[in-house]
């Protein structure tokens, strides 16, 4: 069994392309179970649609703005590398996400069954991008840059944020959505805890 001072070798640019393309066609489907289910999120597309909400300003030029100081601590402390992958990373699930909806159409959903299964299913995505240094951006950066430079695992920083963009949604939603919500968020950030950890997974 491998050690944790065994040497990492690095993922073939093949290797990075392929985790890029699964990683975000499976993100962008939860983002989709998400959506139909009327779930709330967490993260920047959170802070984003709080700004929406709040002042009127556009999403897109919201979650733009909100991500460029993201992207300059991605490029200091993280490496250039990453902050290209994460540009593609954004732009796949973008498109994906659109794509999603020529071939699914769901009739009906449950907004807790929603909320729970469409934030495991990206946790799962989020999982497959971090091991090859990519990230959705915003502050799934600022998470991995906690746990490199500072010891906290990814999962619980980025817990930790969603759980203050959830409550912040609070007037905007029924109690019982914000409570599915919340759980969804506690799953997807409990499946990044228990499964990036640079010291048990060498890939």
């Amino acid at each position: 069994m491998a050690s944790i001072d065994t040497p990492r070798a690095p993922h073939a640019w093949y290797e990075d392309l392929l985790a890029l393309l699964i990683g975000t066609l499976v993100v962008s489907f939860g983002i989709n179970l998400l959506r139909q289910g009327g779930a709330l999120t967490g993260g920047t597309a959170g802070l984003a649609f709080l700004a929406h909400y709040a002042t009127g300003v556009r999403f897109g030029l919201a979650f733009f703005a909100i991500n460029v100081p993201f992207y300059w601590l991605a490029y200091r402390h993280l490496g250039k590398a990453m902050v290209v992958k994460t540009f593609c990373a954004v732009g796949l699930v973008s498109f994906f996400a659109e794509v999603h909806t020529v071939f699914i159409h769901i009739d009906h959903i449950e907004p807790f069954y929603a909320a729970l299964f469409g934030n495991a299913v990206l946790g799962l995505g989020f999982i497959v991008l971090f091991r090859h240094r990519a990230s959705l951006g915003g502050t799934s950066i600022l998470a991995l840059y906690m746990q490199e430079h500072h010891g906290i695992r990814a999962g619980k920083v980025q817990l930790v944020i969603d759980l203050v963009i959830l409550a912040s949604s609070a007037m905007l939603v029924s109690a019982p959505l914000l409570a599915a919500s919340v759980a969804g968020a506690v799953v997807l950030n409990t499946i990044i805890a228990l499964n990036h950890r640079p010291d048990r997974y060498l890939a």
